[in-house]
């Protein structure tokens, strides 16, 4: 995991961009913060980027490839599983067969969107400072 990493947000839903973007300009994280609509895209972006992102909160209801699916594909890559990325879920949905098929496939946090602004900056802090004092294997390319 890499601490200085960029942030991956996964979000479909305009207005939560807005807002999450808000926050993070409010925290001044010297993570990069790089959005992505749509989960195929960043897909393709963590498959391919020389940037070893710091963590991943992607939502779950998304078109084309959802966040469970996502999640599957990413853990399922050997190369993006070694680099130890923290996946979470930051989703308005908490049916409890999502929590239930989030954890089942090695998910390493579940959080519900809050339609409060300060709720929703105070659980961005927690993960933020949660993962940054997390120790992780150390990541080396093609490692045996």
């Amino acid at each position: 995991m890499n601490k200085t990493g960029a942030i991956v947000i996964i979000e479909d839903d305009t207005e939560d961009q807005i807002i999450l973007n808000e926050i993070f300009e409010e925290l001044n994280y010297d993570n990069q913060i790089i959005f992505f609509k749509d989960s195929e895209e960043a897909l393709e972006f963590l498959q391919n980027t020389k940037i070893e992102p710091f963590l991943v909160l992607s939502d779950i209801n998304m078109p084309k490839l959802n966040g469970m699916e996502l999640r599957e594909k990413i853990h399922n890559n050997e190369d993006l599983r070694r680099k130890s990325i923290p996946y979470l879920f930051f989703s308005t949905s908490a049916e409890q067969k999502h929590v239930v098929d989030a954890y089942s496939r090695s998910i390493q946090g579940f959080f519900i969107k809050s339609n409060n602004y300060e709720k929703t900056k105070n659980t961005i802090v927690k993960i933020v400072e949660y993962w940054q004092e997390c120790e992780s294997p150390h990541y080396i390319k093609h490692a045996q």
